[in-house]
C-alpha cells in the first residue's frame, strides 16, 4: 500500500511534531506540502522533507485553490483558525485531522463535522490522551469488570505553574476571545477522556473557576512589565529567565523553547525574552483565561465525576481515582493500581515512563499512536479505525461548552440543552 500523502497546515509545535513522526515512518505516510506563513518555521520543515518550491505555501488558501495535492490535510493552525481551512480542504476532498479544539464555537464545530460528512472524508480530532498506551491499559481494566460498575471518578489535571505561565499567561492561549476558554483550549482533552473511560455520555454539568493569581493586583511591589527589567525577578517563581534558562541549560531545542524562537540557544532565547511576549511579567500581561476550574458531571446511569484543572502545581502527569462497585483504581500516568474489595488485594500495573501524558513527551505516546491510527485509516478508507471521530469529538466539545456556560451563568446545565 502506498504511503499516505500529507499536507501540513501550520508548522508550529504540533504540525512540526507530526511531520517529524511521518519522517520517521516513511512506510506509513509522506509529507508532500506545507502551508505556513512564517518562513522560519515553514522552510526547515520543508527542507527536512525535501519539498520543492511549489509545495511550500505561505497561505493555506493558495494550496486549497489548487487541485488536490495530498490524501490528507493535518490542520495544526491556532484554535481560532481551524474552521476555514478545515472546510476548504474537506470540500477539496482531503481527509482531515484537526488539532483540538475542533473550533471555538458550537456552530463552527458542527460546520466542520458536517463538511466532512457532506464530502465523504474521514475526520479525526487530536484528542491524543485517548490514544496513549496508559489510557488503553486503563480502559482494559475498566472494561474487564474488575472493579464492577463505575460509580464515581475524581480526575486532576495539574497543569504546572510554568506551563500555565508559558501557554496561558504569556502565550498563544492567554485570551479566550482570541483562541478559546481555558477549559476548551487545555482541558477538552480531559472531558473527552472522562467520557471515554466512563463509557457513557454526560447528562448534566456544573462548573466553577476564575482567574485568581495572574493579575496586576497580585504583582509583587516594584514588579516591572518585563522580567529582564524587573528588580524582583530573582525572587519570582514565574521568572521567564529562570524557567527558560533551565531548559536552555538542559540542552532542549524543542517545546517549549521552539515556541519562543525557531532555533533555540542561549542567545536567541535571551533575545526572545527581551523583545517578545514570553518575557512579559505574568502579572502585567493581557491574559484573561482562568487559572483554576472545577467541573462536576453526572453521566447516563447515574455515575458522577469531578474534574479539577489548576495551574498551581509542579508539572506532572494527570492523576485519577476511579471508584467502582467491586473495587477502585488509582492511576497517575506511571502506574495503575487496582484494589479488589473481595480479596482485599492490590495489583500495580507499571506503565512505561515515556507514557506520562505530558506534552513534551508526546502526551505519553498519544501523539504517535494518533498518527499510527489515523493515517492507516486514510489508507484503508475505514472510518472505524479513527478512535476519535468528528461526531464523537463533537459530543465532547458540547460538554465543554456546557461546562463553560455553567461557570459563566452559575447554574447546572442539562446536556439536553445542547443535544436536543
Amino acid at each position: 500500500m502506498a504511503p499516505v500523502r500529507v499536507l501540513i497546515v501550520g508548522a508550529g509545535s504540533r504540525g512540526s511534531g507530526y511531520a517529524a513522526w511521518i519522517r520517521r515512518h516513511p512506510e506509513v505516510a509522506e509529507v508532500v506540502a506545507v502551508a505556513e506563513p512564517r518562513a522560519e518555521y515553514r522552510e526547515p520543515l520543508a527542507d527536512a522533507h525535501g519539498l520543492p518550491a511549489d509545495a511550500r505555501f505561505t497561505d493555506w488558501r493558495d494550496a486549497a485553490a489548487l487541485p488536490r495535492l495530498a490524501d490528507a490535510a493535518l490542520v495544526c493552525t491556532l484554535d481560532d483558525a481551524h474552521l476555514e481551512p478545515a472546510l476548504a480542504f474537506a470540500d477539496r476532498g482531503y481527509h482531515l485531522l484537526v488539532e483540538k479544539p475542533l473550533a471555538q464555537t458550537r456552530a463552527d464545530c458542527e460546520a466542520i463535522v458536517e463538511a466532512a460528512r457532506r464530502n465523504g472524508v474521514l475526520l479525526g480530532v487530536c484528542h491524543v490522551l485517548r490514544y496513549a498506551p496508559y489510557t488503553r491499559l486503563l480502559k482494559e481494566v475498566i472494561d474487564s469488570g474488575r472493579i464492577g460498575e463505575i460509580v464515581s471518578v475524581d480526575h486532576l489535571e495539574p497543569v504546572g505553574f510554568w506551563h500555565q505561565a508559558h501557554s496561558y499567561v504569556r502565550g498563544n492561549w492567554r485570551r479566550a476571545a482570541d483562541t478559546a476558554p481555558m477549559l476548551m483550549a487545555k482541558s477538552c482533552h480531559d472531558l473527552d477522556w472522562l467520557r471515554h473511560i466512563v463509557g457513557r455520555d454526560a447528562t448534566s454539568v456544573s462548573s466553577f473557576g476564575r482567574l485568581k493569581h495572574f493579575r496586576p493586583e497580585e504583582a509583587p511591589a516594584g514588579a516591572a512589565d518585563r522580567c529582564v527589567d524587573c528588580p524582583v525577578e530573582p525572587s519570582c517563581a514565574y521568572s521567564a529567565p529562570r524557567i527558560y534558562g533551565r531548559f536552555v541549560a538542559e540542552g532542549r531545542t524543542g517545546w517549549p523553547l521552539d515556541v519562543l524562537t525557531p532555533k533555540p540557544d542561549a542567545e536567541s532565547v535571551a533575545a526572545a525574552l527581551r523583545d517578545g511576549p514570553y518575557g512579559r511579567c505574568v502579572y502585567h500581561s493581557d491574559n484573561d483565561v482562568v487559572d483554576h476550574q472545577v467541573v462536576a458531571l453526572e453521566f447516563e446511569g447515574g455515575a458522577t465525576a469531578t474534574f479539577t484543572m489548576t495551574a498551581f502545581t509542579r508539572a506532572r502527569p494527570r492523576e485519577t481515582s476511579i471508584f467502582g462497585t467491586h473495587g477502585e483504581v488509582y492511576c497517575d500516568g506511571d502506574r495503575i493500581t487496582v484494589y479488589d474489595f473481595l480479596t482485599d488485594t492490590s495489583e500495580t500495573i507499571d506503565v512505561a515512563t515515556a507514557n506520562d501524558g505530558l506534552i513534551d513527551s508526546g502526551h505519553g505516546g498519544g501523539d504517535d499512536a494518533l498518527l499510527a491510527s489515523f493515517l492507516p485509516a486514510v489508507a484503508a478508507g475505514d472510518p472505524s479505525l479513527v478512535a476519535t471521530s468528528g461526531e464523537d469529538a463533537l459530543r465532547s466539545h458540547l460538554l465543554v461548552f456546557a461546562a463553560e456556560q455553567s461557570r459563566l451563568e452559575g447554574r447546572v446545565v442539562p446536556l439536553r440543552e445542547y443535544t436536543g
